[in-house]
């Protein structure tokens, strides 16, 4: 758990970064987490991330303007994000939480809109991952990913167009994390 959980870290944590307000409630991306409100009282460890607004709207404005240009590019790449929020909750003993917070959580991504791109089950370990895109047209408009064993929870939502190609292309410079993303190989030249 803790592997998979610091690779999702590692690949969100530039989006945790590089957030806008959220337009609370009227986005079809946003999941609503009120079923996790129980959950800190519980925990061992907790992290809630909600980066928004004014601080954000800088970053960004700064990254378009400054001189580098991997840090304009990334700043166009995540010019459209509206959000992004993290939720981790890790306990002490095995089943110190009630899977039905977190079903609640996948239930939403059943909606229209919500596209599966992962779906994870170990029964060694009882670890459960899914990862879901939303798509308006050809643009990814939502990302979620939703990690739990019997004792750990983590869930990323985020919210607003994200440029994938141009992350990629950024992957290992800024901090942000080398994305191994196949593309298509060129074929082999044949020498005569």
């Amino acid at each position: 758990m803790r592997s998979i959980t610091k690779q999702l870290a590692g690949i969100f944590a530039l989006l945790i970064f590089v957030v806008i307000v959220p337009t609370r409630g009227q986005d079809p991306a946003r999941l609503n987490l009120d079923s996790l409100a129980g959950l800190e009282a519980k925990a061992r460890e907790v992290v809630e991330v909600n980066v928004d607004g004014e601080l954000i709207d800088l970053a960004k404005r700064v990254m378009v303007k400054t001189g580098d240009p991997d840090a304009k590019k990334l700043g166009e790449a995540i010019a459209g994000l509206k959000a992004v929020y993290v939720r981790v909750y890790e306990f002490d003993k095995e089943n110190e939480y009630n899977p039905a917070d977190v079903d609640a959580i996948r239930a939403q991504l059943s909606a229209p809109g919500w596209k599966q791109l992962a779906n994870v089950r170990s029964k060694r370990n009882n670890e459960k991952v899914d990862v879901y895109t939303m798509f308006t047209g050809n643009i990814m408009n939502g990302v979620a990913v939703v990690v739990s064993d019997p004792k750990s929870i983590v869930l990323v939502n985020v919210i607003g167009p994200i440029d994938i190609e141009t992350l990629v292309d950024l992957g290992g410079k800024m901090n942000i994390p080398k994305l191994e993303i196949e593309t298509e190989k060129p074929m082999p030249r044949i020498k005569n």
